[in-house]
């Protein structure tokens, strides 16, 4: 399903509940495959979604190493 990126999925049986983590990379996958997939596998009847872009989200910033300076660090 997913071959660059990967999932984590933790469950809670006695709670008929799962929580599914999917991390891609680049713009190729579509997460939202894979959950409407893991859906219907699992049989959900419930389903919440939440999208985070996570990382550098400039790709310009990226080329010019115009970085998030480090935080200051505590005594």
């Amino acid at each position: 399903m997913i071959a660059e990126s990967h999932l984590s999925i933790h469950t809670w049986p006695e709670h008929r509940y799962a929580a599914v983590d999917i991390f891609t990379c680049g713009d190729v996958l579509e997460p939202k495959v894979a959950a409407d997939y893991l859906k219907e596998l699992l049989g959900a009847t419930q389903v919440s979604l939440v999208q985070l872009k996570r990382g550098l989200l400039n790709p310009e910033d990226v080329q010019n190493r115009r970085l998030v300076p480090p935080l200051p660090r505590t005594s």
